[in-house]
């Protein structure tokens, strides 16, 4: 099957380095980031794998649970991740599916034909809270992901879904957002008091408001 945005992602359960694992119990009513590795033993997601292990502590700021898949065994993602974090520094922190009958990999339409038969692809799903696709991204085998980008997008969907904004080009935390065109000026003076700039009567951008509130 083919995921598109807000779409539901199916449920499943898999063998994992964390033993087997339901996929809806396990996320709960969190966040998740769920990407996909063709095989074991791959040098660009070997990088990967480190790299989020790094980041874990800024996806658990933002209450996002991180799951990996691969579709080799448990004991050869085992064996990997001696791998990553002799190479990469950090040790695997979080828990790796083992898809070795590429059940999920067909649930989340992760198998192209075009690129392989037998290999996932190398994808990214954010899921909110209510088990919907947020964000997918799909990378060449060439080209190791940016996970910075990921957080970026992550705190852009967090801060949407709280306020009637968008973000820009380029946003990062804590710059400037867009007010969406549907909301009208007497709306928009209530939920931002403090001003905004009309650049043109559809493009209003304003200061971020607090994530908190």
């Amino acid at each position: 099957m083919s995921l598109n945005l807000f779409d539901t992602i199916p449920d499943f359960t898999q063998e994992s380095t964390e033993g087997p694992l339901n996929f809806y119990d396990w996320a709960r009513g969190d966040w998740v980031l769920l990407f996909s590795h063709p095989k074991d033993f791959t040098p660009v997601c070997t990088t990967e794998l480190g790299a989020v292990a790094k980041l874990k502590p800024e996806f658990d700021r933002r209450g996002v649970k991180i799951i990996g898949l691969s579709v080799d065994p448990v004991d050869r993602h085992l064996q990997w991740a001696g791998d990553i974090e002799r190479t990469q520094g950090a040790a695997l922190n979080f828990p790796l599916i083992a898809d070795v009958d590429r059940r999920v990999a067909g649930l989340l339409g992760l198998i192209h034909p075009n690129a392989s038969d037998t290999a996932t692809v190398r994808s990214v799903f954010v899921i909110d809270p209510a088990k919907r696709v947020r964000l997918t991204l799909t990378y060449p085998a060439s080209t190791g992901r940016n996970f910075e980008e990921i957080l970026r997008t992550i705190d852009s969907l967090q801060l949407t879904d709280k306020h009637k904004v968008a973000t820009p080009a380029d946003w990062k935390q804590g710059e400037d957002v867009i007010i969406l065109p549907s909301v009208g000026e007497e709306e928009a003076r209530a939920l931002f008091p403090q001003g905004w700039t009309e650049h043109t009567p559809y493009l209003r951008t304003v200061a971020q408001p607090e994530t908190a509130d």
